[in-house]
């Protein structure tokens, strides 16, 4: 055990008597509560480790992340001020004290947030923040929290993840013909050496010639769900359009979908009309001759009005001809699946009305559009169903529901798509924290 020696050293080296006291009945403390979370005691001993151990029991993963690999950096630096100090020059130790300001302050920071995280597992009042944000002061709700019998905590981290595991859909949706399938189980990513999972058990049959609204707060999982959907991000899924498979078929499949991001990537020097052959030479197969290719762009500006600013400049065009370019662009390959990630950004509301207008029709054509959108109820009326996606306890991206508007309302009991959204948001979100809640019921549902 030399090296957990060496890092006790690390930490108390130079400390005060009552320094090391309070630090090591903060440690005792910490340890009973880790157990008490159902995560082994003994990581409160690691320097680094506890902090990130202390976040998971709080809900706080991401911000544990921060808060371990910051406090590590300034344990670290302490230790070379410490036995450098006598060495080196003013100007150095200067920086290395400037730098030590930056991370205690840092380190303040992501130790509220994860204080505040604990305050809620054990359903306090925010004043015992007070204490957990000194050093010397954290080791009396530490102790409290985690020796007395009358404070217990509200979930545990490993019963947690256990039971939303449960909660997924049974079965699976049905693959359609003519439509867009998705089965998708899982989509993760490796991070802090651990597998993090971003989204899981997503089935849903989305019917042609239907325009759906997907709904969810920050986070929730909404931009990781399309890219899985359109292959841009492959996840543990089979995603199929209209009988072929998105993920074994991805080159011929990549030209039925068109996906329009938030951000416009034009080049403003560019006139309308070249902007379009350009996309065309792009998205339109090999063998499709020049004529055709004009035909097409001729009749996309004909679906969004451009025709009468064809000959003009991109950075000449206005927002919401801008708007309507962007998505001339996608389209210009006529995709049985049209994605759209907030279109109405930085539009008024006549703007985007008329924009959406345009969705609508081209989705009675035949074809799936997907949309976000940070304002839906201006125009919820125009869309036949409504995906809300939300993070459940364990920070995964869950289905919420899927289905059509009208028995959304009724099933989270709220008239608009915002309240809606609040609902499912967490608490410190601003939202009802009732993600749990509307999984489990939707998972139930449908099972």
């Amino acid at each position: 055990m030399i090296w957990l020696d060496a890092l006790f050293m690390l930490e108390f080296s130079g400390a005060s008597w009552s320094v090391v006291l309070t630090s090591a009945l903060f440690l005792a403390g910490l340890w009973k509560i880790l157990e008490k979370s159902g995560i082994k005691g003994w990581w409160a001993l690691i320097p680094g480790a506890r902090e990130y151990m202390m976040a998971r029991c709080a809900g706080r993963e991401p911000e544990g992340r921060v808060y371990s690999l910051v406090s590590v950096l300034n344990a670290v630096l302490g230790a070379v001020m410490l036995f450098f100090t006598e060495q080196t020059a003013d100007g150095v130790v200067l920086s290395l004290l400037l730098l030590q300001i930056v991370l205690w302050l840092i380190l303040f920071v992501y130790k509220l947030r994860v204080a505040s995280g604990l305050v809620l597992l054990y359903g306090q009042k925010k004043r015992w923040l007070w204490l957990w944000a000194f050093d010397y002061l954290r080791f009396i709700p530490a102790l409290l929290w985690g020796f007395s019998k009358n404070y217990q905590p509200e979930w545990q981290v490993e019963d947690l993840r256990a039971e939303m595991a449960r909660l997924a859909s049974s079965g699976s949706a049905t693959v359609m013909e003519e439509g867009l399938t998705v089965n998708l189980e899982e989509r993760s990513v490796t991070e802090f050496f651990q597998k993090k999972v971003l989204l899981r058990d997503i089935h849903m049959s989305i019917p042609q010639g239907h325009m759906v609204l997907l709904l969810g707060g920050s986070g929730a999982g909404k931009t990781t769900y399309l890219n899985a959907i359109n292959g841009y991000e492959k996840a543990k899924a089979e995603v199929m359009l209209n009988g072929s498979n998105m993920y074994t078929q991805y080159k011929r499949m990549q030209y039925e979908v068109g996906f329009v991001p938030q951000s416009e990537m034009m080049r403003g020097k560019d006139t309308v009309l070249n902007t379009l052959l350009d996309a065309a030479k792009l998205r339109l197969p090999k063998d499709v001759s020049a004529k055709q290719r004009r035909e097409r762009v001729n009749e996309v500006m004909n679906i969004f009005g451009l025709q009468p600013v064809k000959n003009n400049l991109v950075e000449k065009l206005s927002g919401g001809q801008k708007k309507r370019l962007s998505i001339s662009i996608e389209f210009i390959s006529n995709p049985s699946l049209f994605i759209l990630d907030e279109p109405d950004s930085g539009l008024d509301g006549v703007m985007a009305r008329e924009l959406f207008e345009q969705l609508r029709k081209i989705a009675d054509t035949g074809k799936i559009v997907i949309v976000i959108t940070h304002t839906p109820d201006r125009v919820i009326d125009l869309f036949d169903d409504v995906i809300v996606l939300a993070k459940d306890s364990a920070r995964t991206g869950r289905l919420a529901y899927y289905g059509p508007i009208e028995e959304a309302r009724k099933f989270f009991g709220q008239d608009t798509m915002e309240q809606i959204v609040k609902s499912v948001n967490r608490t410190e979100e601003g939202g009802d924290g009732l993600a749990d809640e509307f999984v489990m019921k939707y998972a139930k549902g449908v099972a």
